[in-house]
């Protein structure tokens, strides 16, 4: 498999594990350079039998993935492309592109792990919570599903991947309340697996990982699917979220406190660094 000729991520493949490096100036937007490169790896790694499991990580030190991009919104156009049309049906109902994605990753046959060592927001919390699992940096790690504070829903998964991973009443609050959740209390809530001293993630994720590429071919896609025949489908969530969303999306004040946000200055870097805060205000 060729994993080089990408812009936006790099691939490094060694024992069995992909180190996946999301490395996309100026801040890890999901936009339309990021996505496609992701689905692209996606499509192929799902055919390489030579890998176990993958690794997200990224080469920002303060971000993992900000969100969706916000700019769309100054392109009704894009936007509405990106809501109403996607790479390809699931079921008899189309999905959005962020959320095909998403689902792409999700179905992966290989463990899929996040190394979280900055922020990841909206789309980029729900890409996380499509892994099967998420490790993150105590002081640096932050996740929020920000979306209601620009009128929005999480349209890219949260709302269905959330309930499984903290149970209902806790997505209830991280979506509606919108604050930001540092790597402890993330895992307190089961929104991360384990919240780590920075300087330890690094080695407990190559660790975690070299011992389970040692598996024996197959088994570790087969505990994969045996676990995974137990979760309940969420095919009807999902297409119900993406419904909701293109609903949502087309309604003036939905447009309006987009353009407020990025008049705010949303996708710099000072205020996504405490984007909450400035969202507030708006």
């Amino acid at each position: 498999m060729n994993y080089a000729n990408y812009s936006s991520i790099s691939v490094a493949c060694k024992g069995g594990v992909m180190w996946v490096t999301i490395d996309h100036p100026p801040l890890n937007v999901l936009d339309a350079v990021l996505m496609p490169e992701l689905d692209d790896l996606a499509v192929k790694v799902a055919k390489d039998e030579s890998i176990q499991v993958i690794v997200f990580q990224s080469a920002d030190p303060d971000f993992f993935l900000v969100h969706g991009d916000m700019k769309l919104a100054n392109d009704p156009e894009a936007l509405s492309k990106m809501i109403n049309q996607s790479l390809e049906d699931v079921g008899n109902e189309p999905l959005n592109q962020m959320l095909q994605l998403h689902e792409r990753i999700r179905a992966l046959p290989q463990l899929t792990i996040g190394k979280i060592a900055g922020l990841a927001r909206g789309g980029g919390a729900e890409f996380l919570s499509a892994l099967d699992m998420r490790f993150a940096a105590i002081g640096k790690a932050g996740l929020a599903q920000m979306e209601t504070l620009v009128g929005l829903i999480p349209g890219a998964g949260g709302i269905a991947y959330l309930p499984q991973l903290v149970g209902r009443s806790r997505a209830l609050e991280i979506i509606t309340g919108a604050a930001l959740f540092g790597a402890e209390e993330a895992e307190q809530y089961g929104w991360v697996n384990k919240a780590l001293p920075a300087n330890e993630l690094d080695d407990y994720v190559e660790e975690l990982v070299r011992n389970i590429s040692k598996r024996a071919p197959g088994v570790v896609r087969a505990i994969k699917q045996a676990i995974d025949v137990s979760t309940p489908d969420l095919s009807e969530s999902l297409k119900f979220s993406n419904r909701l969303l293109g609903e949502i999306i087309a309604r003036p004040k939905t447009h309006e406190l987009a353009q407020a946000a990025l008049a705010a200055g949303i996708q710099t870097r000072e205020v996504e660094m405490n984007l909450e805060k400035y969202l507030a205000d708006i």
